[in-house]
């Protein structure tokens, strides 16, 4: 975990193994290496393609949080077997006891000059032997997206 990271994943890399009409699962484990309470939300480009549970949350200080990460099942497979979906994991330090639940819009005005890092994550292996979907996690702190996430799901 890099200097201001609150939450470290692993794997660093998810496998989805491609099978027509075939929903495939993948575990990722937050890890909360800080002192602090800390929200995060996980959004992905395509939702009618992917569902991720939970997809908000807190993760308490020094633990961990499972979240999984679901394909649904394809019809057919992406032209020429390349991948250009992308997840984006947010998360910022809140008060202690803070739950999903009580993260309001306020927060984001405070919090929206905060660091915030991002990464591209996918990249699709197209060989037949090791054919599948690889997806590299990125990392973005921040509070602004989990409000706006927050917010939009309210209204």
């Amino acid at each position: 975990m890099s200097t201001g990271e609150l939450l470290s994943s692993e794997p660093s890399e998810l496998k989805f193994p491609f099978e027509l009409k075939k929903q495939i699962s993948c575990s990722l484990q937050l890890s909360n290496k800080t002192d602090n309470y800390v929200a995060f939300k996980v959004k992905t480009t395509n939702p009618k393609k992917y569902c991720v549970r939970p997809n908000t949350g807190v993760v308490l200080p020094r633990s961990t949080c499972d979240v999984i990460v679901t394909m649904q099942a394809q019809k057919e497979a992406p032209p020429d077997m390349q991948c250009r979906d992308k997840f984006l994991l947010q998360s910022v330090k809140v008060n202690d006891g803070l739950t999903a639940n009580d993260i309001t819009a306020e927060m984001a005005i405070q919090q929206s000059n905060k660091l915030r890092r991002e990464l591209d994550l996918f990249k699709r292996e197209g060989s037949k032997s090791g054919g599948g979907v690889s997806f590299m996690f990125v990392m973005l702190i921040g509070l602004l997206g989990i409000i706006m996430g927050y917010i939009m799901k309210k209204w």
